[in-house]
């Protein structure tokens, strides 16, 4: 971590490409895009007609010839020239202006633990492309950690866990450094998409895209516990008569229904607590885990977490920015190192 941080520091800026969103952070200017990786394109002219919020607004509402596009999937770019479109625009003429007098401009990106050497060429591809002659690779993980104020350079143990959208990361951390990680390729989008599933199956409902989250905070308070709202209604479209359809749901039912999802972050947060040095177990007995990403705010997660693990189970005041702003601090040289050096004869 010593001389990946003496690298980053000499970057000018860093972006956090999300499968849900991006989030880029500039030196000296602080976080300025936070945006739904999404963009709409006229495929009868290829020409980007919005990114952002406003294209996600309109997902499933446009005509045959405006095609609504992601193009990260998964914590990893899948069309290199989308994303680099869809960055311009979200960066706007007056910050590009100003990275573009750089005399060499340098960037830093986040990739997933594990990610591989495909992965990390297309993200380091699309930062080339908006003009980065160097780009540095961090990990998601690391980011994340030092992004909610975790001591991730002290010689103890601290567990993160990053709930992303398409992927969950669990890793313990010690010395600066990962001491052992799991990636399970669930995320926010499969609870989701249990949702969705289940509505279709049980009471034969199509529901909008952009329904599923207000059902997710139709759970709040206890949320996934019992002690949430017995039932909430839901609007949606028939499956049979395609004609639009209000029906009450139990969310008894619904809790049930994400249940599968979620048993697999379980099934790797223990697969990572065996792997893990019985010294820095210990230590998470006490510290406990620190969930992270947007998923993290699911009502109810960490309750069902700490009841399963019986550890202390904490979000992060601000879990969905964390890991660019983590990454921001190390730009900014807020982050001191422990160097290990050989010792003197």
């Amino acid at each position: 971590m010593t001389v990946s941080l003496e690298q980053l520091r000499r970057c000018h800026f860093a972006v956090d490409l999300g499968a849900a969103r991006t989030r880029v952070y500039v030196k000296g200017m602080g976080l300025v895009v936070d945006q739904p990786s999404v963009a709409a394109v006229n495929t009868r002219t290829g020409a980007l007609i919005a990114v952002g919020e406003f294209a996600e607004k309109m997902t499933g509402r446009t005509p045959d010839y405006i095609r609504v596009v992601r193009p990260v999937s998964g914590g990893t770019v899948v069309d290199i020239e989308m994303a680099q479109r869809m960055l311009r625009h979200l960066l706007g003429d007056k910050i590009r202006r100003s990275l573009r007098r750089k005399p060499r401009l340098r960037a830093a990106a986040c990739t997933p633990h594990d990610a591989d050497p495909l992965a990390q060429r297309a993200t380091i591809e699309t930062l080339a492309g908006l003009g980065a002659r160097k780009v540095e690779l961090v990990d998601t993980l690391i980011a994340a950690a030092v992004g909610c104020g975790m001591p991730v350079e002290r010689p103890e143990a601290t567990m993160i866990l990053v709930c992303g959208a398409a992927a969950t990361q669990v890793a313990v951390l010690s010395l600066g450094s990962i001491v052992c990680a799991e990636r399970l390729p669930v995320g926010g989008e499969a609870v989701d998409h249990a949702i969705v599933q289940h509505l279709r199956h049980e009471h034969a409902l199509m529901l909008p895209s952009q329904s599923v989250r207000p059902l997710q905070l139709a759970l709040s308070g206890n949320g996934l516990t019992p002690y949430g709202p017995a039932s909430t209604e839901i609007h949606g479209r028939d499956v049979a008569t395609g004609l639009a359809r209000s029906v009450r749901v139990d969310t008894a039912a619904v809790r049930d229904a994400i249940q599968t999802p979620l048993t697999g972050v379980l099934d790797v947060i223990g697969k990572v607590l065996r792997d893990c040095p019985p010294d820095l177990v210990a230590d998470l007995a006490d510290r406990g885990i620190m969930m992270v990403g947007g998923s993290a705010l699911l009502p109810g997660f960490d309750q069902l977490l700490r009841q399963a693990t019986g550890m202390p189970v904490h979000i992060a005041e601000r879990p969905d920015v964390c890991v660019v702003q983590g990454i921001g601090a190390m730009l900014e040289g807020r982050i001191e190192p422990l160097v290990l050096g050989p010792l003197a004869a």
